[in-house]
């Protein structure tokens, strides 16, 4: 007997299925995308309305022939891919296929969409198909073609001009940028010195600090006492007040509440992924297909989260409600807010029918479901039934205090705050971005009220050093492609997986590094493509890309207006000189001739200008940003060992370093890291033999006896 044929492009997701569509159904998976563009010049004919042509992708030939073979025997076919862009792009490449072997015969096959495989939204889907969706094919398209036409275009230039093996991508040049400037900035920034001054005191044996926030009617900002001159100055002049009293002159409360955050989208799942988990955001999104498509929970396969490729933060009506229902089963009634909570995306092309990354049923709590998954699927699974749990508790209310007190001058200001939680409301089950530790009762001052004098301390103060902004980790790489528009959610893993993969960047203590071929690509691409590695444009172009998927733009006329413009500049830039060598002033040790700084295959070194004739060569740690640096910097001798110490820059910041770099002769010297607080403009020979004496004894633990160092290490002194 005939029976249905269901097309899948996933084997667990067939599985899953399978419980649900029972003997009716004959289910069969192509393991992905089931064509793509030829690998070679032409695949996109900009000549001919920018026709593609296609090729079946090798490993899955065997599967479309398996399917091939079903076909003929099915009474109606369906194709249930997933329901987004590559979905669609998946669906139509299949029913194209079976129609070059001439193997569909009348009704074409029939498209069926759901965005959690659950019993109910499977059966109700095949209940109600529909036509593949040309809108959603052609964007996939567009980007597929945009993608080849790029790369195809400027990857051969850069093997030419800079070396063989690089790429350059639609998006993932832009994203590069983001990374390669940062680091300039990091290299550019000079910390500035500023100071805070403080007082302790306390009032029923409770202490609590303040800082100074006025000082004779000058308010005190940041950067208002850049100098230790200065702050000495106002601690001397505060210190007449030590074992003396202060007045509080100022008491201000007030309720606040904080809000749940919203459920998970692509995105922000992705961020608190590598933020709480310490994943990949390409290991997040692969454990996430796995609890989409399904897992075997004793009583069989079931998918226990919803799509997971979503910039959606709607909920279905039935899921908000059981959420409700959980939470009034399981809390106390002020848990419950009097209606449900909705939300809305501040993304412009949200897909607002889609749902937010939910579980399928909040019923099915972590605990019940850990013995059935691996750790990663446990941990993610936890955090994605939390987040959804939390979006519908009631807000978490404090009380927050603001203290002034007056010290010595009535115009002279010390202010403490701090903030008390009084119901811990959503925070009892998700906090964003933090470990879910109780972090409102920190900083809690005593009952104070206006008049009340108080003892104070010696005052006293710290010296800070702006900081330069901090390097991109996963997380706030994924944050800032999305603030800026480039890419999509979905893109996101595979951008930052194609920068690691290409060694554009290295990841290093979790955050991103350029390396040198990175920084030279992204020199070479700003000097002759800025328009295309520009924020503004690549947002744009997504942009247009979005509305050819809700059909307001027809694709061919997009690629039309894109192709143009680049074809032209990829000719005008086929003669550039390629980037020459730079002079630098020094000279070679061996020949005397003028040393160069060059690039090569791997990164930046500094050579002898009369090569070949001379071979000289050294390491270089210069940026590729075309200023010569200097690579050691002679600070003087070590009065005892009369050994030259040196501060350098290397691939992570300065170190001194006790021994010239150049005849160390395999030696292992010893080097110190240079404080990030220090400026390098006050880097001297005292100092430098201040770190290199580091560890230094202080002496033995009065109780245990023993010995207590001192010492710099990754986090600070």
């Amino acid at each position: 007997m005939a029976s249905n044929l269901l097309i899948v492009e996933s084997p667990a997701k067939a599985k899953t299925l399978k419980k649900y569509l029972g003997r009716d159904f004959e289910i069969l998976a192509t393991f992905g995308h089931v064509r793509d563009l030829i690998p070679k010049q032409g695949a996109v004919d900009t000549n001919n309305d920018f026709a593609m042509k296609y090729e079946t992708i090798a490993r899955n030939a065997k599967h479309m022939d398996a399917i091939a073979s079903a076909v003929s025997k099915a009474k109606e076919i369906f194709v249930a891919t997933d329901p987004d862009r590559e979905g669609e792009a998946i669906a139509w490449h299949v029913v194209e296929i079976l129609k070059s072997k001439k193997l569909l015969k009348g009704e074409s096959a029939k498209r069926v969409v759901f965005y959690e495989i659950t019993q109910s939204a499977v059966q109700e889907a095949v209940q109600h198909p529909r036509e593949i969706s040309m809108p959603l094919v052609n964007a996939q398209q567009a980007r597929r073609a945009l993608d080849y036409l790029v790369g195809f275009n400027l990857s051969p230039l850069l093997w030419r001009k800079i070396r063989p093996g690089l790429s350059a991508g639609r998006v993932q040049s832009p994203a590069l940028r983001l990374i390669v400037e940062r680091e300039l900035e990091i290299a550019a920034f000079t910390p500035q010195e500023y100071w805070s001054v403080h007082l302790d005191s306390a009032k029923s044996g409770q202490p609590f600090k303040a800082r100074l926030v006025q000082y004779r009617g000058k308010k005190i900002e940041q950067l208002t006492i850049t100098s230790a001159s200065e702050q000495k100055t106002i601690v001397s002049d505060l210190m007449t007040q030590a074992g003396k009293t202060t007045t509080v002159v100022n008491v201000e409360k007030k309720r606040k509440q904080r809000q749940p955050s919203p459920p998970f989208t692509t995105s922000t799942l992705q961020q608190e992924a590598v933020r709480k988990l310490g994943m990949t955001t390409d290991r997040a999104m692969r454990i996430a297909q796995q609890l989409y498509e399904g897992v075997d929970i004793g009583s069989g396969s079931v998918g226990l989260i919803t799509y997971m490729r979503t910039d959606s933060f709607s909920l279905a009506n039935e899921a908000v409600q059981e959420i409700r229902d959980y939470i009034n089963k399981n809390f106390d009634a002020e848990y419950l807010p009097k209606a449900a909570i909705h939300y809305k995306s501040k993304s412009k092309n949200a897909q607002e029918a889609h749902e937010a990354i939910r579980p399928t049923s909040v019923f099915r709590t972590p605990d019940a479901m850990k013995n059935y998954l691996t750790q990663d699927q446990a941990r993610l699974y936890e955090m994605i039934w939390k987040r959804a749990l939390a979006c519908q508790l009631s807000p978490a209310r404090f009380d927050t205090t603001s203290v002034d007190l007056s010290v010595k001058h009535d115009d002279t200001l010390f202010r403490a705050s701090g903030q008390i939680l009084v119901f811990p409301g959503f925070m009892s089950v998700y906090l964003e971005g933090l470990d879910d530790s109780d972090e409102a009762q920190q900083d809690r001052l005593p009952p104070l009220e206006a008049g009340d004098k108080l003892p104070i301390e010696k005052p006293y103060s710290d010296q800070h050093f702006t900081q330069p902004p901090p390097r991109y980790t996963e997380a706030s790489l994924v944050k800032t492609l999305e603030e800026y528009g480039i890419g999509r959610p979905s893109t996101y893993a595979n951008i930052i997986s194609t920068l690691v993969g290409r060694e554009y960047v290295v990841l290093d203590k979790k955050r991103f590094l350029p390396t040198d071929v990175g920084r030279v690509v992204i020199k070479f691409l700003t000097a002759h493509f800025a328009h295309y590695v520009d924020y503004d444009f690549t947002a744009k172009l997504e942009d247009q890309l979005d509305h050819i998927a809700t059909d307001k733009r027809q694709w061919v006329p997009v690629l039309r207006g894109f192709w143009g413009d680049f074809a032209k500049l990829v000719s005008e830039k086929s003669d550039v000189e390629r980037p020459g060598n730079e002079l630098l002033d020094e000279t070679c040790p061996d020949c005397g001739k003028q040393l160069t700084k060059k690039f090569g295959r791997r990164g930046f070194f500094i050579g002898c200008s009369g090569y070949p004739e001379c071979a000289f060569t050294k390491s270089s740690d210069a940026d590729g940003s075309g200023a010569a640096d200097k690579v050691s910097v002679l600070l003087g001798s070590d009065p005892n060992s009369k050994t030259p110490v040196f501060l350098l820059r290397g691939p992570y910041g300065y170190y001194v370093q006790l021994g010239d770099p150049e005849k160390l002769e395999g030696t292992k010297p010893k080097r110190v890291t240079w404080p990030k607080n220090l400026s390098i403009e006050s880097a001297s020979l005292d100092t430098a033999l201040q770190l290199l004496a580091l560890p230094r004894l202080l002496g033995d633990h009065p109780e245990t006896k023993e010995k207590v160092l001192a010492n710099i290490g990754r986090f600070g002194p």
